[in-house]
């Protein structure tokens, strides 16, 4: 019987140290916050994040939540492999009046670092009539 526990014991050791030693998902952006400057109300402005998955395991990305209707997105729907790259693309289409914005967009996934946050910034400008 004691023979039993010890490896019950050494075999539940041994997987809790094996994965104890893989990493999971993880995002490496290239950026995580882009400034568009001066954009016209009205008009859409469009940017892609990239990232690669730095991680063991493949990154699964199951929302992105962004912080108004004004911008919209699109992501890599996909499990995207260990040293693969993915996407986040924003497009925000500032209304109402012209001032500086700051959205955040809240990434749910399967990675270490959950959520994650990415930032897009600007100021809104009146739309020049000719």
């Amino acid at each position: 019987m004691k023979k039993l526990i010890l490896v019950v014991a050494l075999v539940f050791g041994i997987g809790i140290v094996v994965n104890a030693q893989t990493k999971p998902a993880e995002f490496k952006f290239e950026t995580e916050t882009y400034d568009f400057g001066k954009i016209p109300l009205n008009k859409p402005s469009v940017y892609t994040f990239n990232f690669t998955n730095t991680g063991d395991a493949p990154l699964i990305i199951s929302n992105v939540e962004t912080t108004c209707g004004c911008t919209v997105s699109e992501y890599t729907k996909t499990p995207v492999k260990t040293g693969e790259k993915g996407f986040i693309k924003v497009t925000i289409t500032p209304v109402g009046n012209a001032l500086p914005f700051n959205k955040q967009l809240t990434l749910t996934s399967n990675a270490r670092q959950n959520p994650k946050v990415l930032i897009v910034k600007g100021q809104s400008v009146a739309s020049a009539t000719k």
